[in-house]
């Protein structure tokens, strides 16, 4: 595998107006934080940090703009949300330099990432029209009788939106644009180590119709500008993406109102004994380091049969050293740096735990500040942390199994259920397995990291609350109201 070129970097084409958007109108906050390149450290910019206070000022003035402020009809979000998609395309370039600037992707995965933002404002935009609700059955009780009613779909309100920095752009349209389908308000706090890209695309927004009143961006930390946007008391509804252990934060923090939450997987592959192997391995590979692994959908566990598992190893092991690591700007680059030098360190010690405990590293377990070489693991003990917990990195586990149960059994023995993916030539043996799989979805012939913004998406155990995808977020983000009518009162 090729070693990490440097270069010099070069200032971003791109600006925000301000370190932050409240109030209607950019503006910077009291207190400021720094934003770098995870792969070489560079100063990129500055973003507000926002306070407690400054936060409650966001929220107060969202909310009144969704209790008193404009009407903002169905149409015109229709419309807005269909032209932000259009500048979003528009300015890919920029996007794709910033969303890789700031983050972790490549160049190539960041233009990737802008392509499906566009689809998911779509996507949201075209929901508008499906906001609809039903006559209700009064007449099939008694108590009832004389009456007639039915239900709209209202906004909830406010939308707290809490989002990570591996799709930095992507998983900033999921909450902002059925947020805004609905007819809500939102205030969004991005990761710390991208806000940047939330800014960019909070421009476009208004520059596409969305009423400036009706969102907010509030960069800041986990414990200053979250906790506070999360505990407001005119907060409706929390929606959030990241790590079970500050998911369980956010919700102590939320208490008793509406939340929605991807808290990531541990995600399992099975290969079974009559599956082309050298197929199967590219697609492994390919799922398991796409962004460095910083993905909640990345291969983690392989369960192949033991009759194939010789030569499917060969496929994974020989696909994994073709992969380059370098910078991110250079089109040949395939796996980039980790969000920052300590979870590169992290992800290292958690391989070094392994290999001192008997797992055996065929390739990979090589760090460079920030970057970590992709890894290919086999022998690994069953209560190593790279075999229970996200790494949320590149490594990639390999196990025989020797049979189909002992092959379910394995995969579903995590507190993480989000997505799965099943190799086989029989489709009963395929059905049969993911009936059986306790996950929010299986993909068949394909690996676990797949999906389209369409999809219901979540899944049980400690993978979420909820499920996101674009229709599905309108729905949890709304909420019927219930009128009936006294005839002849």
């Amino acid at each position: 595998m090729t070693t990490v070129e440097t270069a010099p970097a070069t200032p971003l084409t791109w600006r925000p107006p301000a370190g932050a958007l409240w109030s209607g109108r950019w503006v910077d906050g009291a207190s400021t934080m720094p934003v770098h390149d995870p792969e070489d450290g560079r100063l990129l910019g500055h973003v507000t940090d926002t306070s407690p206070t400054e936060v409650h000022q966001a929220v107060t003035d969202v909310a009144t703009a969704v209790a008193s402020g404009a009407s903002w009809p169905a149409w015109k979000r229709r419309e807005a949300l269909e032209e932000a998609a259009a500048l979003v395309l528009r300015h890919r370039e920029r996007l794709a330099e910033v969303i890789s600037r700031e983050g972790c992707k490549t160049l190539r995965e960041a233009n990737g990432e802008v392509c499906r933002a566009a689809e998911t404002l779509r996507l949201s935009a075209r929901q508008t029209d499906r906001l609809t609700g039903e006559t209700l059955p009064f007449s099939d009780t008694s108590r009832g009788e004389g009456r007639l009613g039915w239900y709209t779909r209202e906004p909830v309100g406010v939308v707290a939106a809490i989002t990570p920095f591996n799709d930095p752009l992507n998983l900033v349209a999921h909450k902002v644009g059925p947020a805004l389908a609905g007819g809500n308000g939102v205030v969004l706090k991005p990761a710390e180590a991208t806000p940047l890209t939330a800014l960019a695309l909070a421009e476009i927004l208004l520059n596409a119709g969305v009423p400036a009143g009706r969102l907010a961006v509030v960069p800041g930390t986990g414990s200053g500008a979250g906790h506070a946007l999360v505990s407001h008391p005119l907060v409706d509804l929390v929606s959030f993406t990241g790590g079970h252990r500050t998911g369980n934060a956010v919700a102590s923090a939320a208490g008793a109102r509406k939340t929605l939450m991807e808290l990531g997987g541990n995600n399992a592959v099975l290969v079974l004994d009559d599956a082309d192997t050298r197929a199967a391995a590219q697609s492994v590979v390919a799922g398991a380091f796409g962004v460095a692994g910083q993905n909640c959908l990345s291969v983690q566990r392989v369960f192949v049969s033991a009759r194939i598992a010789a030569p499917f190893l060969r496929d994974v092991t020989a696909a994994t050293e073709k992969l380059r690591v370098g910078r991110k700007a250079d089109p040949r680059t395939d796996i980039g740096p980790l969000i920052s030098e300590r979870e590169a360190r992290r992800v290292e010690e958690w391989v070094r735990e392994a290999c001192e405990r008997g797992a055996v590293a065929h390739t990979g377990g090589r760090r460079d500040g920030a970057f970590h070489w992709p890894t290919v693991l086999t022998d690994v003990p069953a209560d190593a942390k790279v075999m229970t917990e996200e790494i949320f990195g590149p490594v990639l586990v390999v196990e025989p199994i020797n049979t189909v149960d002992e092959a379910v059994a394995r995969a579903n023995d995590t507190r993480y259920g989000l997505q799965a993916g099943i190799f086989t030539t029989a489709l009963d043996t395929a059905l049969d397995i993911a009936e059986r799989l306790r996950v929010g979805a299986v993909m068949i012939n394909d690996s676990s990291d797949f999906r389209i913004d369409a999809m219901p998406f979540g899944g049980p155990k400690r993978s979420g609350v909820g499920r996101e995808g674009v229709r599905y977020a309108v729905e949890a983000m709304t909420e019927p109201k219930v009128v009936a009518v006294r005839r002849g009162a």
